[in-house]
């Protein structure tokens, strides 16, 4: 079992609405519609943008403890405007991305709260094994990944993470891949030009290896 700390829009905004129609499937209700065709993965994964990535629990480490230390984390933080997204690509996946990358420097809310989700909850992360961590640093990273990889358990943190909720597969073909732009340009078109704020955290669970990942709980802002 795999815990992971997420963004996902408020379940009243259209952009939850419309990022579960285009995956196909509602990873709070359980609700699926087939979705369309080069989205397996992020059907998978529910629609979101990772704070932390998927982690097991380390030995002596229980759900109850990480409820806990949520509730206690959110009572502190205060809901904040999300910058504008746009549906644009991130390498051979489409996405959907801040449209102004600055939004994600250092010391911007959502940075901040990325930073922290990664930092303050790697006590509850139990550590890779040695195949994990070889498969992790296989792909061609640099030096600091990694270190980030040896320290976090996962290349893209901190100066590394760049938001994003992914709506395709790996795409290779650019004919393909750019009709699955415009598609989804279509698709969000009405839901983006709402304002969307970050009032939470999610957390999501995979309850086995391969599993669809399924939202927990939301744990709502308290300030």
């Amino acid at each position: 079992m795999r815990y992971a700390l997420y963004f996902a829009p408020a379940a009243a905004h259209p952009l939850w609405a419309a990022g579960c129609t285009w995956l196909g499937r509602d990873p709070e209700s359980g609700a699926t519609n087939g979705g369309g065709a080069h989205r397996a993965d992020p059907r998978r994964y529910g629609f979101h943008a990772t704070l932390k990535p998927p982690f097991a629990l380390r030995e002596g480490a229980g759900r109850a403890s990480l409820f806990a230390a949520l509730s206690h984390f959110v009572d502190e933080q205060a809901p904040f405007a999300m910058p504008p997204l746009v549906v644009a690509t991130l390498g051979e996946f489409i996405a959907l991305r801040p449209v102004d990358r600055d939004a994600t420097a250092p010391r911007q809310p959502l940075r901040e709260l990325a930073d922290d989700c990664v930092r303050l909850f790697d006590e509850f992360r139990r550590p890779p094994s040695a195949d994990e961590t070889a498969r992790r640093t296989a792909r061609g990273l640099d030096a600091q990944q990694r270190a980030n990889v040896a320290r976090w358990g996962y290349p893209h943190v901190f100066g590394h993470w760049r938001f994003h909720m992914t709506l395709t597969d790996e795409v290779a073909d650019a004919g393909l891949r750019g009709q699955l732009l415009a598609d989804a340009t279509r698709h969000f078109a009405a839901a983006l030009s709402e304002p969307l704020r970050c009032d939470g955290i999610a957390l999501f669970v995979e309850d086995a290896p391969g599993a669809d990942l399924r939202l927990l709980r939301r744990f709502d802002f308290a300030r």
